[in-house]
């Protein structure tokens, strides 16, 4: 067998075979198929498309290109969630707990953020004394004893994603949604769970940038799942502006630490409680109605927040520290409404952009970042406000941060003198 033969296959449109993927793989691991061989194969992709066969094949001999994590010595169904990634996402730490506290066997490898997406693995090292870091043997005593571990991924997870992901990087081929379904899935079928839940964002702060994309996505993705025998079910959820009312680090945590004692904003109760709905039904085979209900008991309750508060006791962390205000950076700044009138639009990958200024986010993966910088954010989409109110506060370690973080803030607001079309939180929904 040979690359180029492949190639030409996949640049005529032909489907490849299980075999000749499997091929081309662990070339790109081992160095027998070259860069420049993998980047013309993959620009033939971006090009000519994927079979779900085809996707579902490259998303399982990815999966076998490292380790495979067995989770077999956890009794019952491990659910998994994933976010395609957004601005003040923290619904794994509002989600998670609450699928535990009902049963749900949640054993979650998290990532670390980069650009202007946020990462939950930094976001809980905010936590005194939080370890993300476990051993195999750690990991699963704590899934065991309180149903939820969060920790960073170990081993050598999907390396031809990590190579693959690279090149289109460097080759305009990131937004394929075939590659973009298998990198994802890729890792979640290492991860050894039997189910995902997947929280695929649509909008100006998300990849897909409107929903067509996102539900394409978000289908490929379920269909790969169904093909590969796991259980998959999809949001798709809003981007548009960001999820809550904070974004960075210990302050995302501060806000859903607020959500699990009852008193987070809507929107981040809501996508909450939706996912971890999902993961319960998963886990379960319930109607997602009633999967709902226990979700809401769960979290009303404080039978999730309790969960939680176990699982950073297990792990090193103060439980304590949950109930009280997070520690920020200690350089602060306002912007205030130029004009009266309503918010209209919240460009949501720039506000992102701008935690990364003033030191929440990283622009490169070796980047250190501030755990105490962010933004409060006091007004989004639909609000009405008055000239000079307040918009948001920004939060940074230097003076000298502040006001070019400011500047590109504003810049991402526009005002309108009528109410714009607020758009839902979930748009839809997508099963097996």
């Amino acid at each position: 067998m040979r690359a180029y033969d492949i190639l030409i296959k996949k640049r005529n449109g032909d489907e490849l075979s299980e075999e000749e993927l499997r091929f081309f793989v662990k070339g790109a691991i081992s160095g027998e198929v070259p860069d420049y061989q993998l980047s013309a194969w993959l620009m033939a992709v971006w090009f000519r498309g994927m079979t779900d066969a085809e996707t579902t094949a490259l998303t399982l001999a990815m999966a076998d290109s490292g380790d495979r994590n067995d989770l077999s010595a956890l009794p019952g169904h491990k659910i998994d969630k994933h976010s395609t990634g957004g601005v003040g996402d923290k619904t794994t730490l509002v989600a998670v707990p609450v699928a535990a506290a009902c049963g749900v066997l949640c054993p979650k490898m998290s990532g670390r953020g980069l650009g202007h997406t946020g990462g939950t693995a930094d976001k809980l090292e905010a936590v005194p004394g939080f370890r993300t870091s476990l051993s195999r043997e750690e990991f699963f005593s704590v899934v065991q004893k309180c149903g939820m571990s969060l920790m960073t991924q170990t081993g050598n997870i999907a390396p031809a994603d990590k190579k693959l992901y690279a090149l289109r990087d460097v080759t305009a081929t990131v937004d394929s949604l075939p590659l973009i379904a298998s990198s994802v899935m890729s890792k979640k079928l290492a991860s050894g769970c039997d189910g995902v839940v997947l929280d695929v964002k649509a909008g100006s702060g998300a990849f897909m940038k409107d929903f067509a994309e996102a539900e394409a996505l978000a289908r490929q993705m379920v269909r790969i799942g169904h093909l590969a025998r796991i259980r998959v079910s999809a949001l798709i959820t809003d981007m548009d502006k960001p999820l809550g009312l904070t974004v960075g680090n210990a302050i995302e945590v501060e806000e859903a630490m607020l959500t699990l004692r009852g008193s987070g904003p809507a929107d981040l109760r809501e996508l909450s409680l939706a996912l971890a709905a999902e993961m319960i039904a998963l886990s379960s085979g319930l109607e997602v109605a009633s999967c709902r209900k226990q979700a809401e008991e769960a979290l009303d309750s404080g039978r999730a927040f309790e969960t939680f508060q176990k699982m950073v006791e297990l792990q090193g962390g103060d439980p304590a520290a949950l109930e009280k205000p997070f520690p920020l950076s200690p350089c602060r700044m306002e912007l205030r409404a130029p004009v009266s009138g309503y918010l209209n639009r919240m460009q949501t990958e720039e506000i992102g952009n701008t935690a990364v200024l003033l030191g929440a986010g990283r622009s490169r993966k070796e980047d250190a970042i501030d755990l105490g910088a962010g933004i409060r954010i006091h007004v989004k989409t639909g609000d009405y406000v008055e000239k000079g109110a307040l918009l948001c506060e920004l939060f940074a370690a230097r003076e000298s941060m502040l006001e070019p973080a400011v500047e590109r803030y504003r810049a991402a607001l526009t005002f309108s003198e009528t109410p714009p079309k607020v758009r839902p939180i979930i748009f839809g929904t997508i099963r097996e």
